[in-house]
């Protein structure tokens, strides 16, 4: 079969015998062309079913676009760095559209801080904004103000969809607690308790680990396996070993038949500690994200399962998504799951070797 031609203002000129210039100013809707000219470009211009080449006009275009990142900060929290590095490496790859993006960062574990940052925001300054909105309850003012002015926002890590963000990147929160309440499930029999811990986490403002939790609970409701106990945990004080270990070996007294964790973050690798100190092997592990810590406890067999919420990704694609729609005028999806990648020791190493390539990214966005 024979391939298609593409059709180029040259063609639709020819056939309309008219300038290349005429053709360019009917079909940006500039300059004076009379109408049975302009007519006769349309016309044709349907006939020939020209599309024209968004990324060449991107790239003789002269506007800049400068996006407003706002996340917390790696040096708080080291789940963000991943994050971070995404939306560094997407500006970088749209750098020669005109993209410019203004990181602002501010301290997970702190209102104030967060407040403090995003009311520095002038939407007067920014194309777009990219928002981390771990405050939800802080960040509706925002969102509200940013779709008044029309400035299209994406959020990524925590869905909050009151306000209709141009899109949210994440995980699927209620899907991944479902998959974390399986792998604790499978083999073990009843009756016994499972834990759903959540670790220095403001809950009234954290609905996606909510999600999460449901997730678990439902899992077990759903199928009627009422023998198993489910019981929430909330843990405070991680970096005072003290505390934190007293908080566990409290719950313990009072859940001795508990043989299985879901920590619903990241800080998986503080109950790991624990585990390993009191030696409670029997006590399965789960978690979240490839930091350094869980990764050791993930191969020295204290931590279970790891579920990768591909933070990189989230990033890169935040940023991504607000560069198609300003430089390209491609509207996105409303949301865009990332995949709920489960990691193993045995094939963590895979996950380290990739999990930084843009090439990887880009094949899976699609």
């Amino acid at each position: 079969m024979a391939k298609k031609s593409i059709a180029r203002i040259k063609d639709i000129a020819e056939r309309a015998k008219v300038s290349t210039g005429t053709v360019d100013r009917v079909l940006h809707n500039r300059g004076r062309v009379s109408e049975d000219v302009k007519q006769r470009v349309l016309a044709i211009v349907k006939e020939l079913n020209y599309e024209p080449n968004i990324l060449a006009q991107a790239l003789k275009s002269s506007r800049k676009f400068t996006l407003a990142a706002l996340t917390p900060d790696p040096k708080a929290d080291e789940y963000w760095e991943a994050p971070m590095q995404g939306i560094e490496q997407a500006e970088h790859d749209h750098r020669q559209f005109g993209l410019e993006v203004k990181i602002h960062t501010f301290n997970p574990a702190d209102q104030n801080s967060f407040k403090d940052t995003i009311s520095k925001i002038d939407k007067n300054s920014y194309d777009g904004i990219l928002l981390a909105p771990i405050f939800g309850t802080e960040s509706l003012s925002y969102m509200s103000e940013w779709k008044s002015a029309g400035i299209p926002f994406c959020l990524f890590n925590t869905h909050i969809p009151d306000y209709e963000p141009l899109t949210y990147i994440g995980q699927d929160s209620y899907q991944s607690g479902i998959l974390a309440a399986k792998l604790l499930h499978y083999g073990h029999p009843a009756p016994t308790t499972f834990v759903v811990a959540h670790v220095d986490e403001d809950l009234k403002n954290s609905p996606h680990l909510i999600r999460k939790e449901i997730g678990f609970t439902d899992y077990f409701q759903q199928a009627n396996l009422s023998d198993f106990n489910i019981v929430k945990l909330e843990l405070n004080d991680r970096n005072n070993k003290a505390a934190f270990y007293g908080q566990l070996e409290r719950f313990l007294a009072e859940h001795p038949d508990t043989s299985g964790i879901f920590v619903t973050n990241s800080r998986a690798f503080h109950i790991a500690a624990f585990l390993e100190e009191k030696q409670l092997g029997h006590i399965r592990l789960i978690g979240y994200d490839l930091l350094p810590q869980n990764i050791d406890y993930l191969n020295a067999d204290r931590i279970n399962f790891i579920i990768n919420q591909n933070p990189f990704s989230q990033g890169y694609f935040g940023i991504k998504t607000l560069a198609d729609f300003l430089i390209f005028k491609i509207k996105p999806a409303a949301i865009k799951y990332l995949p709920l990648d489960l990691i193993t020791k045995e094939n963590l190493r895979y996950y380290l070797n990739s999990s930084s390539s843009v090439a990887d990214i880009l094949s899976i966005q699609h």
